[in-house]
């Protein structure tokens, strides 16, 4: 079992990483205060997540590619954040369903996304970019997509681990 670290507990490189995700969300996620255990952890997670939420894949790619990780790596945490997320973003309840189950999505470019998300990590990035660029993305999206899938494993195996059982 890991500990809920309060700024108090925490070590103290973790200690601003907390507070500065506090401020940031208006609370602190368990899972943040269960990862303050390693700073190392905590802050690379940060660092990595804002340069994909900098990248040029809109929002709504972006937390496509966040569902995609989260559910095939069954993080409770990251499915239910990210489904508010999706929400704040105006995405449809079908598209989040859609997500949530694993299954295909109407709109043909979130698709072409998805299938290309799949693609990179079933052949670990020996993948074609064809169809992905054929549906309006860059290759400069494509290299994103591959950020987005780093950040989020490292998120959703890390929050598996320290969650209570």
């Amino acid at each position: 079992m890991f500990t809920q670290h309060t700024l108090e507990t925490a070590p103290a490189q973790s200690r601003p990483l907390m507070e500065s995700t506090a401020a940031h969300l208006g609370h602190l996620p368990t899972e943040v205060a269960r990862l303050a255990e390693s700073p190392e952890m905590l802050g690379g997670f940060l660092h990595v997540n804002g340069l994909f939420e900098a990248s040029t894949l809109d929002p709504l790619a972006r937390e496509v590619v966040v569902m995609i990780i989260a559910t095939r790596n069954g993080c409770r945490v990251c499915v239910a954040m990210h489904t508010g997320r999706l929400r704040k973003l105006d995405a449809g309840a079908d598209l989040i369903a859609a997500l949530r189950e694993q299954r295909e999505l109407a709109d043909p470019r979130l698709e072409a996304l998805r299938v290309f998300t799949l693609r990179v990590l079933a052949t670990t990035g020996d993948t074609p970019v064809d169809d992905f660029l054929a549906a309006g993305y860059t290759r400069r999206n494509a290299l994103e997509v591959v950020l987005g899938i780093g950040t989020y494993t490292m998120s959703t195996l890390a929050n598996r681990m320290v969650s209570a059982r």
